[in-house]
């Protein structure tokens, strides 16, 4: 089989590991990529959401399957304009992407399917919401509805900061269109777990519990970025949390999209706050998480090709889906002064050191060939993943792992899955 991944950073990476192994595949091409995918597949330069190219060059190549691994062009309708072409595509269409594409709608959503989640209101004029504030408990968070690369989120303390944070969203349009409409909702406290779960419309299959790092600097400190390492599978995810999560969030938001008209196939990304009160869902994602993929698809003893082919069909319930009984650890090697201002450009050194060692991966997530060299490309640029028998064994080997590679202004975080050792 031919098959076209849509994306370039360190998620589409995964993904296209998982996919080399699959023994369905003849030839991988992904667009646009980057210098580690290229390893894997032919690089591709059209970007995600040029909509038309993508569906001419899959015409033109005879693409069997194609993956999309990003956020804007699944919010954007691409699975709608790949489908309308009769081409076979993974991922939601545009109507049920709506999931991850409104936060507003999927407020909603959970409100009427009495899905458990944060008390909240929606506004669209920032005079309203400022109104609510003003009555309003604190800490609060403020959500921008609409996309905002994994940033428009912002947690306030006192009214003052509240009102700065209105400003920031509707009024200065530091997200751009994503804060058109912004969701106030109440603050929780608890662990941060993540679960992906593939969905073929009706049958969903969990992946793998993993837990993020959004923080800029150790102690959870700095700005939120898109993610500054993951480790999986949490251990605060019990079978307890399991039992819960089946019964009251995973199947009744599979079978509320469907009851909606909205059936979604896919990658449904369950971000949840483990409360006093019980698991929560704090947001949808329409597709894998980043750095999430990075820890969950290295452990994916299936055939990804298989379990893609299997959600398109709706026939996911006949897919026997099996992850290695291992741990996995991703520490994000960035660009200093991500996410606010870096330089790119500098050489990266030692990439070969990752040749042929077991259980060792390096994710490209920003970079690019310049010449024979290959540089830095972004503020999140390598995601160093290691496996283990255990959380504290493929920690260990990660950060070690750090080590084999460098670049100037190399920085990273040295607390990633410190939680493990207070599980």
């Amino acid at each position: 089989m031919k098959v076209l991944i849509v994306g370039g950073g360190g998620r589409e990476h995964a993904i296209a590991e998982a996919v080399s192994r699959s023994k369905h595949l003849d030839k991988l091409y992904c667009a646009p990529g980057n210098a580690g995918i290229a390893e894997y597949a032919e690089c591709v330069p059209i970007t995600p959401m040029e909509f038309d190219k993508l569906v001419a060059f899959a015409k033109e190549k005879q693409i069997d399957l194609t993956i999309i691994g990003m956020d804007d062009p699944l919010v954007g309708g691409i699975v709608d304009a790949f489908e309308a072409e009769g081409l076979r595509v993974f991922g939601p269409r545009k109507n049920a992407a709506i999931l991850e594409g409104s936060k507003a709608f999927s407020k909603d959503l959970m409100k009427k399917y009495n899905i458990p989640t944060a008390a909240y209101e929606t506004f669209e004029d920032p005079k309203e919401a400022l109104e609510y504030l003003k009555t309003a408990k604190f800490p609060i968070v403020l959500k921008a509805d609409g996309l905002a690369l994994g940033k428009g989120v912002l947690i306030c303390e006192t009214l003052e900061d509240a009102v700065a944070g209105v400003r920031e969203i509707m009024q200065d349009k530091k997200f751009g269109d994503a804060g058109k409409k912004m969701v106030i909702e109440e603050f929780m406290t608890g662990r941060e777990v993540s679960v992906l779960s593939f969905v073929d419309g009706k049958t969903i299959k969990l992946m793998s519990s993993a837990q993020d790092h959004k923080r800029a600097g150790d102690g959870d400190t700095g700005l939120n970025t898109g993610g500054m390492g993951n480790f999986s599978p949490s251990p605060f995810y019990t079978d307890e949390v399991d039992a819960f999560c089946k019964e009251h969030i995973y199947q009744k938001t599979v079978d509320a999209m469907r009851a909606e008209g909205r059936e979604f196939k896919g990658v449904i990304f369950f971000g949840l706050m483990l409360t006093d009160d019980g698991p929560k869902v704090l947001e949808y994602n329409a597709r894998f998480g980043d750095p999430e993929a990075q820890v969950v698809l290295p452990r994916l003893e299936t055939d990804m090709i298989e379990v893609c082919e299997a959600v398109i069909d709706g026939k996911l319930d006949e897919i026997d889906l099996r992850f290695e009984d291992k741990a996995a650890v991703c520490v994000v090697l960035a660009s200093e002064g991500y996410p606010v201002k870096y330089e790119k450009g500098k050489e990266i050194t030692g990439l070969e050191n990752f040749k042929g060692k077991d259980g060792y991966y390096c994710f490209h997530a920003g970079s690019k060939f310049e010449g024979d060299k290959i540089v830095t490309n972004g503020g999140r640029v390598l995601g160093i993943t290691a496996k283990g028998d255990t959380l504290a064994e493929a920690r260990k080997k990660a950060y070690e792992a750090t080590e084999w590679v460098s670049f100037e202004n190399k920085y990273m975080r040295h607390d990633i899955g410190k939680a493990i050792d207070e599980a």
